[in-house]
């Protein structure tokens, strides 16, 4: 019996030895069977069960193992065109194996370069690869499929490694190449499957640097999880780089929304010989030796591109919203200094409305303050504001809207009316089961029954303010936060207290009371609090009051302040670096937990909570106090950005001095891998399934 594609040396002891009885008794009855028909002899009944009886007693030599695993990758045995062919016009090349193979993921590790407009055929069919390109060839270029490790046997998955056909539609086949990587401008992440391209300076020179806007890349790559890339088949040309994020695949940038990189450096590939450690496993633990081996290094290889998504600055009105009765939104594509106006067409605008803009001005909630205008279902106005014409000009303009509630007024009546309703039956219910005594004798005397219609309601009891008091308990350097769903009108400090609990007496502190800096709709107290301290805060009925009149509620919260053994310092000394740069302290999910601007050369932390920490540092070059983003048409980069290429562990009643030189590690390799969320993929590397199952015998033993 033959077993095609079979990793097993020995096929016999595949079969267990009731089957192998099986087929001997089978093979018995089939001669007998044939003898009665003629056809068979008694020699030829006799050799086969001698065969059967050889193959029985086989099978009774030991438990089977299932034979070696098949450990070896795939290996090319024929190519058409040939590998590095020249003057080649066929469209269609074909690559056969000594085993049947497949691919990993063409669509994202096969590369073609010259970059393909048309989608070319790509197809894995038994020991065969067949790649059909429909554009028409470039003369004089050179041609490469970079398969990457795409390239596996069809049984274990075992990977070819690395490998690349090139061909040349010329008279020489061009095979310099440098790789690099492609990392976010913001935060130094990794951008896993972003395109990279180059062009040669000759053909930048006519168009400067507009040819990344008109032009398709003349070589290009694709990065790897680690945000690395190598572009293949280069001549002995001044070239330079760029990388894109391709929506439309054309191969150029065309849209604003795609992610774009750039960089000035203009470089010429070369090469030298050197020498690379590779390290032979003796199975998934254990290596045996390491190995020495002479490869052609390429460079450059320490190309770096910053990507970054340029800021819409086409200002220009999204929509409109009105979602409830007593307030309604504008939404721009951008920002703009001047906040919009609008004037009413069925009512008075004149001081009609609360406004409230987000951080970035794009967003805009206007709150009206009296109820005979937003209980109007629909509201007519023409809007004043800014927008960009077709040329790119800010300009005054106005548009005429009408602004209609998702909650009409008689929805919100009948609402409130079924609330009422509900309110008063329950009244009534409790009413008359908690005097059901008295309400017997009133129907006595007055011998007439008592209905529940009958029974007064009060008025509903107040709805109060809601009002939401952040964290009770943080360090001396924090302060008290109040956030409220409406916009508040008055806010009494005199319906405030704050005592500090002194050896379990109350003492009057001072404190301040103030709209939040950075939010909408929120108030904060500032106080000097004393590390390790408890105080009481009392705040009165009506200590706020919203623009509908709304109050809150009295509450009374206690107050804790940590102590000064719960907190360590960090005091970092940054070379390099002036006072435009703004230094970040990073917990471990890459979020900012203070921020300082250098002075000096240095930045002090206090009062940080034990823990592991990282830094960032932004170089603040417009003085806003937020990272930047970059704009190709102005030739600006992002903001730069990096990171101290290490953890920080900070321990309670600690003070850590750091220094740091933010230009001494390469920008790719300073990320810390355990904030980094593009992880890099497992590396394919060949099984060594034998060796393991052999050391689990031996441990057996």
């Amino acid at each position: 019996m033959i077993f095609s594609n079979s990793k097993h040396k020995d096929h016999s002891t595949l079969l267990p030895r009731r089957a192998t009885a099986r087929i001997a008794a089978q093979a018995v009855g089939d001669q007998r069977k044939g003898g009665r028909q003629g056809g068979g002899s008694v020699g030829s009944f006799m050799a086969l069960l001698f065969v059967s009886l050889l193959l029985f007693a086989c099978a009774n030599i030991g438990t089977p193992d299932g034979g070696p695993y098949d450990e070896t990758p795939p290996k090319v045995v024929r190519t058409t065109p040939h590998l590095g062919s020249i003057k080649t016009k066929t469209r269609k090349i074909v690559i056969e194996f000594d085993e049947n193979v497949k691919l990993d993921n063409p669509s994202e590790k096969v590369i073609i370069s010259p970059p393909q407009i048309n989608m070319p055929e790509i197809d894995a069919t038994g020991r065969r690869i067949t790649v059909e390109l429909q554009d028409t060839l470039i003369p004089n270029a050179t041609y490469t499929i970079d398969f990457s490790d795409a390239i596996q046997d069809n049984n274990e998955g075992n990977p070819m490694g690395d490998y690349a056909f090139t061909f040349s539609t010329g008279d020489e086949v061009d095979t310099m190449q440098v790789s690099g990587y492609v990392l976010d401008a913001s935060n130094l992440e990794p951008i896993k499957n972003m395109l990279v391209g180059l062009y040669t300076v000759d053909s930048i020179e006519p168009l400067p640097d507009s040819v990344f806007m008109q032009k398709p890349f003349e070589r290009v790559s694709r990065t790897d999880s680690r945000g690395h890339f190598v572009i293949k088949g280069l001549a002995n040309k001044h070239y330079r780089v760029f990388a894109l994020k391709d929506q439309d695949q054309n191969f150029y940038y065309s849209q604003r929304s795609e992610m774009l990189a750039f960089n000035h450096r203009v470089f010429t590939p070369s090469s030298k010989p050197d020498i690379r450690v590779d390290t032979v496993w003796h199975d998934s633990i254990h290596y045996d030796s390491l190995v020495y081996v002479p490869y052609t290094h390429f460079y450059p290889d320490d190309l770096t591109l910053l990507a970054f998504n340029e800021k819409v600055i086409t200002r220009n009105k999204l929509k409109d919203e009105r979602l409830q009765l007593e307030k309604f939104t504008l939404y721009f594509t951008a920002p703009d200094s001047v906040v919009p106006t609008i004037e009413g067409m069925n009512f008075d605008s004149n001081n009609a409305f609360v406004i409230e803009a987000n951080p970035t001005r794009d967003t805009i909630t206007y709150w009206i303050r009296d109820s005979l205008i937003y209980n109007k279902d629909t509201l007519t106005c023409v809007i004043h504001f800014n927008a960009h014409d077709t040329l790119g000009v800010l300009r005054a303009t106005t548009d005429t809207i009408s602004l209609v509630s998702r909650q009409s007024y008689a929805k919100v009546q009948k609402r409130r009316l079924q609330e009422w309703e509900e309110y008063a039956k329950e009244y009534r219910k409790n009413y008359m089961a908690e005097h059901k005594d008295s309400l017997r004798a009133e129907r006595k005397s007055k011998k007439k029954k008592i209905e529940e219609e009958d029974i007064p309601v009060p008025p509903m009891p107040e709805v109060f303010l809601e009002m939401n008091i952040g964290r009770t308990t943080f360090s001396p350097d924090q302060n008290l936060d109040f956030n409220f769903s409406e916009p508040i009108d008055t806010a009494y400090i005199s319906m405030f207290s704050l005592n500090e609990i002194v050896d379990s007496t109350t003492v009057p502190r001072e404190f301040l009371l103030r709209r939040h800096p950075n939010k909408n709709n929120a108030y904060r107290l500032y106080a000097e609090w004393q590390p390790g301290s408890s105080y009481e805060l009392l705040i009165d009925t009506g200590a706020f009051v919203s623009i509908y009149n709304h109050r809150t509620e009295g509450t009374k919260r206690s107050v804790k302040v940590k102590g000064l053994d719960s907190f360590s310092s960090l005091f970092v000394t940054i070379q390099n670096v002036d006072s435009n740069y703004i230094l970040q302290l990073i917990n471990g999910s890459d979020k900012v937990v203070k921020e300082k601007r250098v002075k000096d050369g240095k930045v002090d932390f206090y009062f940080i909570d034990p823990g592991t920490y990282y830094l960032r540092l932004f170089n603040d070059r417009n003085g806003d106090g937020e990272w930047t983003t970059g704009n190709y048409i102005e030739q600006l980069q992002g903001e730069e950005t990096y990171y101290y290429p290490g953890g920080l562990f900070l321990r309670a009643q600690w003070d850590v001095s750091q220094t740091w030189n933010p230009l001494l590690t390469p920008i790719y390799e300073q990320k810390p891998l355990k904030i980094t969320k593009q992880k890099p993929d497992k590396s394919r590397k060949q099984t060594n399934r034998n060796a393991e199952r052999e050391e689990k015998k031996r441990k057996k033993k």
